[in-house]
């Protein structure tokens, strides 16, 4: 990663950071010999910034696929004993502590694709084929309250993963409402079938409401 992240060293500014309701941070410290401690944003489609980036768009967030691949790889809930409440995920690369905040979720699933066997595949973060889940028609969770999707992702990494606005567009004709507008989907209509939702994902998602709101 070191490597990647050296054609971007104009974006690692110098200077020492502090966000809303975040700690202070400088891009590259070092809290112990060899170690050095990078910040960054994902964005609720996917995109990935240093999290000192004033302007945020497509122009300034990370499009390498290896670079992005890797990153995501390591990502796991932080658990680090460092900035655990304000950036609550990290991707560590060797003596380098990535520490990640996000929008939504730091998965953000941004394409469906087909594998090599004919297999329906989610893409997410910018990764292409390199970042993918199965895709579980029958997992896909729609909120009522803002209409935001969610499916499973990798385990390490919270279980959960937002589905970005567009590709939630596109999947929102096939939902069924058994129990009215007011409450989440009761099915959802895929290649010809018919499958009930078992939105398992809930719970999930409304502790984490609950934690926010706290």
């Amino acid at each position: 990663m070191r490597l990647l992240r050296g054609g971007l060293g104009f974006l690692l500014r110098p200077g020492l950071c502090r966000g809303p309701d975040r700690p202070l941070y400088q891009q590259g410290q070092s809290p112990s010999p060899r170690t050095r401690e990078y910040f960054y944003y994902v964005d609720h489609q996917g995109q990935l910034f240093l999290d000192d980036t004033k302007v945020k768009n497509f122009i300034t967030c990370f499009k390498d696929k290896q670079f992005l691949a890797f990153f995501f790889k390591q990502l796991k809930v932080n658990q680090s004993g460092r900035y655990e409440d304000t950036f609550p995920y990290l991707s560590p690369c060797g003596r380098e502590h990535n520490y990640i905040r996000c929008d939504d979720r730091p998965v953000v699933f941004t394409h469906l694709l087909q594998g090599a066997s004919g297999e329906e595949l989610l893409s997410y973060c910018g990764g292409a084929e390199r970042l993918t889940v199965p895709f579980r028609p029958e997992k896909l969770l729609m909120l009522p309250e803002n209409g935001r999707v969610y499916h499973p992702g990798p385990e390490k990494a919270g279980g959960v993963g937002l589905v970005k606005s567009a590709l939630a567009y596109e999947l929102s004709p096939n939902f069924e409402y058994e129990q009215g507008p007011s409450q989440p989907p009761t099915h959802f209509h895929w290649r010809d079938q018919r499958h009930t939702l078992t939105n398992e994902l809930l719970p999930f998602i409304r502790d984490r409401e609950e934690e926010k709101g706290a």
